[in-house]
């Protein structure tokens, strides 16, 4: 079975940068494409950028375009966001999710995604 664990999350001023990592164990994640959402307090839950299990091809969210750079590394069962320029309003939980396609529109189906992680937290703060 599917797991994943975020990891990168922390503090960091504006303007600031983190990388955050999904990684994966109990299967190969070559077999899936993987999601990046982010929930803040109050707020639903956002896709944020995507890639696809095959051919690296991902997409982000307009308001992370330029500055978010997904990427994965299937040896080591890892994706990764690299956040730059980060803004205070970008804090919230981070989340990686497995899916067989690269959508940024996230469902409430539950049986939608074949594993999700629990989540790293993100504050972006001076």
């Amino acid at each position: 079975q599917l797991q994943l664990v975020e990891s990168g999350g922390g503090l960091v001023q504006p303007g600031g940068s983190l990388r955050l990592s999904c990684v994966a164990s109990g299967s190969t994640l070559d077999a899936y494409a993987i999601i990046w959402f982010r929930q803040a307090p109050g707020e639903e839950r956002e896709g944020v950028s995507c890639i696809n299990k095959n051919d690296g091809g991902s997409r982000y969210a307009d308001s992370v375009k330029g500055r978010f750079t997904i990427s994965r590394d299937n040896t080591k069962n890892t994706v990764y966001l690299q956040m730059n320029s980060l803004k205070p309003e970008e804090k919230a939980v981070y989340y990686c999710a497995a899916d067989i396609v690269c959508s940024l529109v996230y469902s409430e189906y539950e049986e939608e995604y074949a594993s999700w992680g629990q989540g790293t937290q993100v504050t972006v703060s001076a």
